[in-house]
């Protein structure tokens, strides 16, 4: 007895509706599953841009791999590409990935006279001999060749007298540049002309802090500038009257919170310093007198009011004044 096979022959249309029906249940688990779909798009995409990376070999036509800065056939070991160029940045941040820096150089500055655009020719112990000593004769020459007339001579040693008063009294870079800036000022309108350069580069840094609210009297700064209290006023005196400083009378509140602050001052003292001080200026009791010394007195003032600790000989040292001066205005304040 043999065994029948039966032979059922597909008819076209019933091909189509079956590959219909392989599309829908397609679609239907894609849409059940978007995660592996994404998941298999992604490997997908991955697979073609590896495959064409994969440049072929000029010589037998072999695969090719990037091996460093090479790309080396597989095959016959053939180097297709060497020395590639790399087109990102050659800095690495180790504090801020997120950042972008350029190199660009230092940036623009109002404290140096060529504004931080000029180079300079760096010193190395690696080079001995003959090429030392011709390296030495070179930058003596570059020196000289940044700094040509009188008037850049000048300017660079007003910058550098700038800068060294704007560290040593701890101001901020905006003083600095402001002073500058003044400076600068002052030599365009022929200012400098039988008058001294320190007493202008301390002159510069005063009104700097003035206009810049900065509060630093005319003793601090000329103790740790090069220039006296005369050459001081010289310089002032000649910029206030052809320039027209934008600057008013000193009042006593502009010292008030460094004053509280060396003397270790609770806030409440300090408010009711500054109360104090307002009242000295609209009565007319801080008219004519030191500034610093009615700041010292207001603070003195409310000290006692308040039963802080603060006395009239440490209130005296912080304005740099005679305990007498705090007595006669802390006597006027507490008058009725």
């Amino acid at each position: 007895m043999s065994d029948a096979r039966s032979t059922r022959v597909r008819s076209p249309r019933t091909e189509t509706d079956d590959a219909a029906t392989a599309d829908r249940a397609a679609t239907a688990d894609r849409a059940a599953d978007p995660k592996r779909t994404a998941a298999h798009e992604e490997s997908e995409t991955a697979a073609t841009a590896e495959t064409g990376d994969r440049e072929t070999c000029p010589e037998c036509g072999g695969r090719t791999r990037v091996d460093g800065a090479e790309r080396v056939c597989t095959d016959c070991g053939l180097v297709v590409e060497a020395d590639r160029i790399d087109h990102g940045p050659e800095w690495r941040s180790f504090d801020d990935d997120d950042t972008n820096p350029k190199r660009t150089g230092a940036p623009l500055t109002r404290s140096r006279h060529d504004r931080g655009l000029s180079t300079e020719i760096g010193r190395s112990t690696k080079v001995k001999g003959r090429k030392r000593r011709r390296l030495a004769r070179m930058r003596t020459q570059h020196n000289r060749a940044q700094i040509s007339t009188k008037r850049d001579r000048n300017k660079v040693y007003a910058y550098t007298e700038i800068r060294r008063l704007t560290g040593v009294m701890g101001l901020p870079d905006s003083v600095r540049d402001a002073a500058c800036a003044l400076f600068d000022s002052a030599q365009e309108e022929s200012l400098l002309r039988g008058r001294s350069l320190e007493g202008f580069a301390a002159a510069c840094v005063y009104v700097a802090c003035r206009t810049a609210d900065v509060a630093r009297t005319v003793g601090e700064v000329c103790a740790e500038a090069k220039a006296t209290e005369d050459e001081h006023r010289a310089a002032f005196d000649a910029m206030n009257r052809e320039l027209g400083l934008p600057i008013a009378p000193s009042g006593p509140a502009e010292y008030l919170p460094r004053f509280a602050s060396d003397l270790d001052c609770d806030p409440a003292v300090e408010r009711r310093a500054g109360e104090l001080a307002d009242r000295a200026v609209k009565e007319g009791i801080a008219n004519g007198r030191n500034p610093v010394g009615v700041a010292a007195a207001c603070l003195y003032t409310a000290a006692r009011e308040l039963d802080a600790e603060c006395t009239q000989q440490e209130a005296a040292d912080v304005a740099d004044v005679t305990p007498v001066t705090v007595r006669r205005t802390y006597v006027d304040l507490t008058e009725e």
